[in-house]
């Protein structure tokens, strides 16, 4: 049975007036409903509320902040607040030093956002949700971008969002923001762009210090490896391909009122040819709402969507398969072989989102047919280099990464 929140997404998001006035509705209640719950309560110098991806996972650049600085013992005193949708799946995180879970909109949560210093978040904040003048809002966003974002996207509406609503809401969040992280000058010029930060004189608020949640990839062992891998039991001896494609604008399911995904990979071709040697390892995005059913591929295709952490994913896999998502730019840290399948790249490009860099800088070869695919995977498999132009690559977009951007990070932003 559908949930009301579902059936009203469903409804709205078929007509821009109704979505409009539900939307507004949804968000004076809401607000007020915020600053009843933290009315009278003072800021605390020393509290800092962690949300990664909406609060789905415990993951990303909060992930690293927070852990630099739990095992820290200049901030030994601090109090640490994580927010999940669903906190059970967090208890763990209890043990650690002054660490509390609460849920996603509950009483607790409210409290927390409207009483912490600082905010560390790798997404838009709720809308009705503001800090105040005393309080500081660190973005780390959660990625270098490939595709257009917010006011940089020219092409048309998509399914949820009409343009001008996208464009308003990038920029109501990015008048919250007190620091927004940045992996490089590239990133940092469409950041400032795609936020609008010029006009909203907020420029001098890019902070370029690599990416803390890159730090894992500079830093990983052997031991972590081993560990990963038996953790999602891959077999001894065979080869992995991380497989992790990202969303469409335009594929928005009202019966579920969220994205889906569609796998437009051949996996009974792919495991035929590619069975006796690989495994793959299937990464959705978390936007996509829709579950992926992989019973008759068991031991040769692993769904790992729920897994927090991609950075794990990484470091275990000998290949990455990705499309338009922007896990290449921090997959190109560790040099292993990237291939891009892209068969809906006119569509993508001239439909939908747009792209921030020429294709032609991709750091790996771009495949649109099954059979490219695999005569690229038996390519790279047997002859790969990490040549000039993926060096080059990673010399624009990740010379900032080097195994100690949370402690310049948390040095400079947390006083």
């Amino acid at each position: 049975m559908k949930s009301v929140k579902t059936i009203v997404t469903g409804i709205s998001v078929k007509t821009t007036v109704l979505r409009k006035v539900i939307r507004k509705a949804s968000y004076q209640y809401r607000y007020w409903r915020y600053k009843l719950r933290g009315a009278g309560k003072s800021v605390d110098e020393k509290k800092v509320v962690f949300s990664s991806f909406t609060g789905r996972k415990y993951a990303d650049s909060p992930r690293a902040i927070y852990e630099y600085m739990v095992n820290s013992d200049e901030y030994k005193d601090y109090k640490f607040v994580w927010v999940f949708t669903q906190p059970q799946n967090y208890d763990f995180l209890t043990k650690n030093r002054n660490t509390t879970v609460v849920k996603q909109a509950s009483k607790e949560c409210e409290v927390a956002f409207a009483t912490a210093k600082y905010w560390v978040l790798n997404h838009r904040v709720s809308m009705h949700r503001a800090p105040t003048d005393k309080q500081v809002f660190i973005q780390t966003w959660h990625g270098t971008p490939l595709k257009r974002l917010g006011n940089d996207i020219e092409i048309s509406d998509n399914d949820a969002f009409t343009r001008r609503e996208l464009v308003d809401i990038y920029v109501t969040d990015a008048k919250k923001y007190t620091y927004f992280l940045s992996p490089s000058a590239f990133a940092s010029e469409k950041f400032i762009s795609a936020f609008q930060l010029k006009s909203l004189g907020k420029e001098d608020i890019i902070v370029e210090e690599g990416y803390p949640r890159n730090d894992f990839l500079m830093n990983y062992t052997a031991a972590d490896v081993a560990r990963i891998k038996a953790e999602l039991g891959i077999p001894e001896g065979k080869k992995v391909i991380l497989y992790a494609p990202t969303w469409r604008d335009n594929q928005f399911n009202t019966d579920i009122g969220g994205y889906t995904y569609k796998t437009e990979v051949d996996f009974d071709r792919l495991q035929k040819e590619l069975g006796s040697e690989y495994v793959i390892l299937f990464r959705a995005h978390y936007f996509v709402s829709n579950a992926f059913d992989f019973a008759k591929y068991e031991g040769f295709v692993y769904n790992v969507s729920t897994l927090d952490d991609i950075n794990e994913l990484y470091v275990v896999s000998d290949m990455l398969i990705t499309d338009y998502s922007s896990v290449f730019f921090d997959y190109a840290l560790i040099k292993r072989p990237i291939l891009f399948f892209m068969y809906d790249f006119e569509m993508y490009k001239n439909e939908m989102r747009g792209f921030y860099i020429d294709i032609d800088e991709l750091p790996g070869p771009i495949v649109k047919t099954e059979d490219e695919l695999l005569e690229q995977i038996g390519n790279l498999s047997k002859d790969f280099t990490y040549d000039e132009k993926y060096r080059n690559f990673n010399g624009k977009f990740n010379y900032l990464d080097d195994g100690h951007a949370s402690e310049r990070v948390v040095h400079r932003l947390i006083k």
